[in-house]
Formats: structure tokens, C-alpha cells, sequence
């Protein structure tokens, strides 16, 4: 059978991903799907009410918002949209809001990982039928894994979509790591897994799994998932981030990225320096504690946090916003 690339250009207005993937499928071509997005994704909040239910409105609002600034990926349930504190039936329900919302203008990836490979499976089926142009699938965290396991667990989600796939190390948050040899292993064993949210923080290993993608001569794509090593990432050959500085800062942050990939090099970083002590403000508690405050302070009333996520010290909460202040970002 031949073996093809199709690329996304949903945001420009061509076909959308799903429609695209589709149409190869039904032709029985076999294919490695690239690139769902190069430049800066957003790992959107999920808006909630005084009650602690979603507030879809709000969720529209930043939506727009996003996309008016030029954002070049929607991430929707991700760790910063409080996914594991959603019940199912609200997750798939903000995933099913925002591909809406967004109506094709760019792409919109969901989170759909889970400790639990059937319930992974569950969730990325859905998402794939809602017309979603990729999952993001977090590492099985508390119960873990060896790294067969994640072969087996990435594998058996991948094989149940048509999709593509973006896998998502978070070690300081899952206690397990996905190792460079691992991840490389899963791409060439599942073909619509296509990239990785790489958040160790350890720029070491992204430089060996960087290394090992070249030598296996495979397309499989790197995005940071720390807004403070977005260029470190992108002279490894990343191709954007996924970030939580996005929410608040959504043309900057796509600025970083486009102005590396243009050439501008020294902008690029420019611009990364400008927005670090911004950056550390954003996870002097832990995500999304800031960033919801942040946006509260921005006026855009991204509500309360779930139980166990609590409102934001206050001592922090003035740092934050002097730091916002000084980036130039209006608050209220």
C-alpha cells in the first residue's frame, strides 16, 4: 500500500483535518500525518461558574479571544483546563464546545489521556467523532508504567483512532517518564502518532530524543509544554509549544515561535527573555491557579478553581499581577 503525507491546513481555510483524513482512509492509503499545528497552541482554562459548573459562554469568549490574537491551536481538557476534576459526560461536552466554536478557523487538539487505557480509548473515540483534529494523551500517572507499558497503552489508544496523536511526558506531574527510545518506539509502531508535549524540563533529553528522530530517518514532531524553554526546544527543531502563558499572552507567546521560525532568531529570543519572570509568575502555584487569576485580573472572568485547587495567596496573587503589569498586560 502507499504511504502518503497529508499536512493540516484547517487554519488557512483548506480542508479540515478530519475531512482529510477521511477521505485517505476510505482509500485504504496508509498514512503518517504531520504537523497539526507549528507555532503556539493554547492549553485553554476551563471557565467555571460561582457553582463550580463550566461556563460555556465564558469558554467561547476565550475561544475568540484566542483566535483574534492569533493562537495557532485550540488544546481543549488539557491539565490547565482542570480535566481531571471534569466528569466524563463535561469533558466530552467541552471538547464537543470548542471544535464548534472553533468552526475550523485553526485546529483544535483534545485531551483525552487517562490512567486507564479503555478509558483513553473511550474519550479519543469520541473526540475523533466530534470532528477533533488530534488528542493529546498524558502518560498513565498514580498506577503508572513500565516503559512496555507505555508502548502498549500509546499503541492501543493510537490503534482505536483515525486521528493524530500527540503524546504528553509530564513526568513531575504523572511520576512517569516516557523515554526518548520509548517515544520513538511508539512512532514508528503507530503511524497517527505524530508528535509529543515534551515537560520534563530536562533539555538533555529532548536533545537525545531530537537525535534519535533523525537517525530513524522518522517525522515525529516536538513541542515544548514549558513556556520557559520554548527556543531551547525550537533549536532542537520543535516545531511551537503548548502553552499555558497562551491564555494571557496569545500574541506574544505566537510571536516567540513564528518570529524563530521566519529566521529571526535573536526576536525569537528576545521576546522569550521578556516574558520569563512573567512566566515564573504563572507557576509560583501550581497550574492553573495563576492562570485563572490572571485572567480574573484580565477581566475575563475564568471563575473558580475545583476542589482540590483553591484560590490563589494573596501575596502571590500581588506578584503575579505587578509581573503582568510589567509585561504590559492590562488588569482591572
Amino acid at each position: 500500500m502507499k504511504r502518503m503525507e497529508a499536512h493540516t491546513f484547517r487554519h488557512q481555510g483548506v480542508f479540515t483535518f478530519y475531512s482529510i483524513m477521511n477521505i485517505i482512509y476510505k482509500c485504504e492509503i496508509v498514512v503518517r500525518v504531520m504537523s497539526i499545528f507549528k507555532g503556539a497552541g493554547v492549553a485553554i482554562v476551563t471557565p467555571m461558574k460561582e457553582d463550580g459548573s463550566v461556563n460555556y459562554e465564558k469558554l467561547g469568549e476565550l475561544i475568540e479571544f484566542q483566535i483574534e490574537n492569533h493562537t495557532d491551536c485550540i488544546i481543549i481538557c488539557g491539565t490547565t483546563g482542570e480535566s481531571s476534576t471534569l466528569s466524563h459526560e463535561e469533558h466530552l461536552e467541552c471538547i464537543k464546545y470548542a471544535i464548534d466554536k472553533t468552526a475550523g478557523r485553526i485546529p483544535v487538539v483534545a485531551g483525552t489521556g487517562s490512567n486507564s487505557t479503555e478509558t483513553a480509548i473511550y474519550l479519543s473515540t469520541e473526540a475523533e467523532k466530534y470532528g477533533a483534529d488530534g488528542i493529546l494523551l498524558v502518560t498513565p500517572y498514580y498506577n503508572k508504567a513500565t516503559q512496555n507499558g507505555l508502548v502498549e497503552h500509546f499503541t492501543a489508544v493510537a490503534d482505536s483512532v483515525k486521528i493524530p496523536v500527540i503524546l504528553y511526558n509530564v513526568p513531575s506531574r504523572t511520576g512517569c517518564n516516557i523515554m526518548p527510545a520509548t517515544a520513538v518506539k511508539i512512532a514508528i509502531k503507530a503511524k497517527n502518532v505524530v508528535a509529543i508535549k515534551e515537560a520534563s524540563g530536562n533539555i538533555s533529553q529532548v536533545a537525545e530524543l531530537a537525535t534519535l528522530i533523525k537517525k530513524e530517518n522518522i517525522d515525529f514532531d516536538i513541542y515544548s509544554g514549558n513556556d520557559d524553554q520554548i527556543v531551547p526546544i525550537l533549536s532542537l527543531g520543535g516545531k511551537g509549544v503548548i502553552s499555558v502563558l497562551s491564555n494571557i499572552a496569545p500574541q506574544k507567546t505566537h510571536d516567540i515561535v513564528a518570529s524563530y521560525l521566519e529566521g529571526d532568531v535573536q526576536k525569537s529570543l528576545a521576546l522569550q527573555l521578556e516574558a520569563f519572570e512573567l512566566i515564573k509568575c504563572l507557576f509560583m502555584e501550581v497550574n492553573p491557579i495563576p492562570v485563572k487569576s490572571a485572567l480574573n485580573m484580565m477581566g475575563f472572568e475564568a471563575g473558580v478553581l475545583r476542589r482540590p485547587l483553591t484560590t490563589m495567596e494573596a501575596d502571590n496573587q500581588e506578584k503575579l499581577k505587578k509581573a503582568m503589569i510589567a509585561y504590559g498586560i492590562d488588569v482591572k
